[in-house]
């Protein structure tokens, strides 16, 4: 084979060797190994999209108009409260704007109100139904009412915001404690471990139910109080996979030799121990969301949860059992529940195999 030829010496060239480009960090393959995971890549994107709809309710769901003008100046009664008389009415009180006369009243000429997609509250009950409550799916309101009146859609995006919030709080809080007693146990281990295995046999003993009920019957159901009683246990299960990874991790060679040099416990539990601990507790988050949605509409549905007139998908599911008749509640509390459980699922399914070093070596 013959070699090229400079054009000015007439020595060989010297071949081009094309620069390497640098390998994607830990981090990153472990993105791209998740977005090759379809089903659950296109679940957080759906998920995410209904947890931005619930967290801007007020804009989707409300009987205030956004922004309404009349004879000639500009209300916002979405974030304000306007008096009855300013547009004609005969009382001082909050306006009512589902009231004929009031909507009238924007129908003149120069007065508008521009309402969100559905007029309802979580709280608006419709006086002027045409049928008996709970009335079925109608134009007004699209998955009909309850048996107090109020417009299902509404709440059901509420509750469905409601749930997700909780659901992160609590999470949010088992994850803190989890890490910290799962990292305590495994990284001093001996006496410290000994200890804290025996509390957690202790304290995983008691009956939580029991415990909910009795709370129930003594302080106000609350929001703040389920989630008190909730984080007291939700800890326990995701300290028992810190600990063992912890027992794992402190015995590599790494570990050994940054403890050879002198570096604190803080230190090594910091950079070389915790970042490679994480796997199981970023796996395991979408699955203890999902309990936590769950453990929510149970207590709801049996009147240990919120206060009635939080919206709740377990009130809902009660409003359904007690009126078999009325289908169309118990139908979509049923199909809203059911779709965020599965997307949770999926995309803990997909994080635990994008995640998974066994799969990363195959490839």
């Amino acid at each position: 084979m013959s070699q090229e030829m400079s054009p000015a010496s007439g020595a060989p060239a010297t071949p081009q060797v094309a620069a390497a480009s640098p390998s994607p960090s830990p981090s990153r393959r472990a993105w791209l190994r998740f977005r090759q995971q379809r089903l659950g890549y296109w679940s957080l994107l759906l998920f995410t999209v209904l947890m931005v709809l619930s967290l801007c309710a007020e804009l989707v769901s409300n009987d205030k108009p956004l922004v309404a003008r009349y004879q000639g100046h500009w209300y916002f009664p979405i974030v304000e409260n306007v008096p009855e008389t300013v547009f004609g009415g005969d009382f001082d009180s909050p306006t009512d704007y589902l009231d004929p006369f009031i909507a009238a009243q924007f129908k003149r000429p120069g007065n508008f109100a521009i309402y969100p997609v559905n007029r309802s509250h979580h709280r608006t009950i419709n006086y002027f139904a045409k049928s008996p409550n709970p009335a079925p799916p109608s134009a007004d309101n699209w998955l009909g009412t309850d048996d107090r009146g109020r417009d299902v859609f509404a709440r059901l995006l509420y509750g469905f915001r409601v749930s997700v919030l909780f659901g992160l709080a609590l999470t949010l809080i088992g994850v803190v404690v989890g890490v910290l007693t799962g990292a305590v146990q495994g990284f001093h281990g001996g006496r410290t471990d000994l200890f804290f295995q025996r509390f957690i046999e202790v304290w995983s003993s008691m009956p939580e139910l029991y415990l909910l009920i009795i709370f129930s019957a003594v302080f106000t159901p609350s929001i703040w109080l389920l989630l008190v009683l909730l984080s007291l246990f939700g800890w326990i299960g995701l300290s028992d996979y810190v600990r063992a990874e912890f027992l794992r991790n402190r015995q590599l060679d790494h570990v050994r030799a940054a403890r050879a040099m002198g570096q604190s416990n803080w230190q090594i539990i910091r950079r070389h121990i915790l970042p490679n601990s994480m796997t199981p507790v970023v796996t395991f988050l979408p699955f203890r969301m999902s309990a936590a949605i769950l453990a929510l509409t149970s207590l709801d549905f049996l009147g240990l949860g919120v206060p009635s007139d939080t919206p709740s998908l377990g009130e809902l599911l009660l409003q359904g059992k007690n009126n078999l008749d009325a289908w169309w509640i118990s139908l979509s509390t049923f199909a809203v529940l059911v779709l965020s459980l599965l997307l949770l699922t999926f995309m803990g399914d997909a994080l635990r195999d994008a995640l998974d070093p066994r799969k990363e070596e195959a490839r």
